[in-house]
């Protein structure tokens, strides 16, 4: 009889804890909605008592896809992060309430300064609390892997009592190992079915060591009815267990674990990429399942035995997690059938006439300076289109550039547009890009400083897309900017104002930021 394993993706949670990874409002829904397509049982849609912007991003992402999937948000063990949680997700068909409280040695006596049974009485006041708002409260014992196993337990014990319906067990710093976590799993399993067999255990591990996945397998496999992941594996440090990685594991060896999930494995590539682009994190490329060598072979050896019988030395086909093994390249003679087509595949709608008509528009003019597109420059054309297509007056927009190199004095003339006003400047760098970034700053008028740049091309060939990622520091915070276009010139000063303006958009939204961010 095969087990049905929860998933719960806490990429808008614990992943966009990363520096640099956060995603504003509009953002946070598109990706919601994949994860929608992708089928996860339960998205963990942020932090909404940390800031104004969060606490509205879960509410969107609640009223969005909230009405097929359940939707929760983090709370500390305090009324006024619970409050927060409710308000925020209260519009969604199923809402949980996530409490996280600390149980290990480290976190009672260095992060709360209390006694063990005050911190316990925290988290089952919290519960209690909690429980008159919603039915549904997980409650998740942070630090779980370095706590003493009977404190674990008792608390275990006293918030299922107050009315926990699900135990969330977090390896939070990575320091678990795959026969310890699973042993102690087994334990707390065995004394969760005797005390309350309607109560969920779940885990939550990180991949300090490189264990994320196995643990969770371990743990699966040792009584976990639910596991918290994220997509590529995003999360603070190193990294949270993989959601690809894990579901695949649990499909190509249901054998071993006697277990599945509704997870829509074709749906995994595709929702790989629109990370990708989101957040300007490139996968590895021998990421299991989702990078870009996960199914290429260039020994002659593995390329014979494949020709042959692609089972020889494949354990998945790439269909199965959405990577077509046939690519149809387009041109500008495709035609609206073909690029429709192509569209489609990659799982976007094109119901709407006039909005694919824009976009067809788009298409042609990319077919005609680049010659063949890829479905890479498909996706992200889409993307691109859907991002771009929203104006805001306070937003600076480029309006025209000119860009001089040589080796005595680049000179970069930029002109900005920001509502009906238009700015006009030029500046001389050590480069072309340092020229460009330099006009750029004195017309937005803002100090912001340059901490990271990546540009790499998107598909094949020499007029291959460039895509620009930029990470940004502005009041002591990181931000994200991204652009792609056959000119890197133009897509490194899109990417520049990107951020900037995510800056700004943040700035205007935080009006109670908390600093520390870090839980689970």
């Amino acid at each position: 009889m095969s087990r049905k394993i929860i998933v719960l993706d806490t990429t808008l949670r614990d992943g966009e804890q990363v520096p640099g990874a956060k995603l504003n409002v509009q953002q946070k829904v598109e990706f919601a909605q994949q994860l929608k397509r992708l089928q996860v049982d339960i998205i963990e849609a942020g932090f909404p008592a940390s800031s104004a912007g969060d606490f509205q991003a879960v509410q969107e992402i609640a009223r969005s896809v909230g009405d097929t999937v359940s939707i929760t948000a983090l709370a500390r063990a305090v009324k006024s992060d619970i409050d927060a949680v409710y308000n925020s997700i209260k519009l969604a068909q199923n809402p949980l309430i996530h409490i996280v409280l600390g149980t290990s040695d480290i976190h009672v006596d260095k992060k709360f300064n209390r006694s063990k049974d005050a911190v316990l009485e925290m988290g089952v006041e919290a519960v209690k609390y909690a429980k008159t708002l919603l039915p549904h409260v997980q409650y998740s014992t942070e630090d779980a892997s370095r706590s003493e196993f009977e404190y674990l337990w008792k608390t275990i014990e006293a918030v299922v009592k107050a009315g926990a319906t699900m135990i969330n067990v977090p390896d939070t710093v990575g320091y678990a190992v795959p026969d310890e976590f699973g042993e102690m799993i087994r334990k707390l399993n065995e004394r969760l079915k005797n005390l309350d067999d309607s109560v969920i255990l779940s885990v939550h591990c990180h991949n300090d060591l490189g264990l994320a996945t196995a643990n969770t397998l371990a743990a699966v496999k040792n009584g976990a009815d639910k596991v918290e992941v994220t997509i590529n594996g995003l999360g603070e440090r190193a990294g949270n267990t993989s959601l690809e990685e894990v579901v695949m594991a649990l499909k190509v060896r249901e054998n071993s674990f006697h277990c599945h999930t509704n997870i829509k494995t074709t749906e995994l590539l595709r929702t790989s990429r629109l990370l990708t682009y989101l957040t300007g994190l490139d996968v590895q490329v021998n990421k299991a399942i989702t990078g870009d060598n996960a199914f290429a072979h260039s020994s002659g050896i593995h390329q014979d035995g494949l020709l042959k019988d692609k089972q020889v030395y494949e354990i998945m086909s790439p269909e199965e997690v959405g990577a077509e093994s046939m690519e149809l390249i387009l041109t500008a003679r495709s035609g609206r059938h073909a690029f429709k087509n192509a569209v489609e595949k990659l799982g976007f709608d094109t119901s709407d006439a006039a909005e694919f008509e824009v976009l067809f528009e788009k298409f042609l003019t990319l077919a005609d300076g680049k010659k063949e597109v890829y479905d890479h420059d498909v996706f992200y054309l889409v993307t691109n289109h859907r991002t771009l297509d929203v104006k805001d007056s306070h937003l600076f927009e480029l309006d025209s550039f000119q860009v001089i190199t040589n080796n005595q004095s680049p000179t970069a003339t930029v002109s900005l547009k920001k509502g009906s006003e238009t700015f006009v400047g030029s500046a001389v760098g050590d480069g072309p890009i340092d020229a460009l970034y330099s006009v750029i700053k004195t017309l937005v008028g803002h100090e912001v400083q340059l901490k990271d740049y990546k540009i790499n091309s998107l598909s094949r060939g020499k007029e291959a897309i460039g895509r620009v990622n930029i990470r940004i520091e502005y009041q002591g915070n990181i931000y994200s900017g991204r652009a792609m276009d056959t000119d890197i010139i133009k897509a490194s000063a899109l990417a520049f104002l990107n951020g900037i303006n995510a800056a700004l958009l943040d700035t205007a939204a935080q009006e109670s930021p908390t600093p520390e961010r870090s839980y689970s």
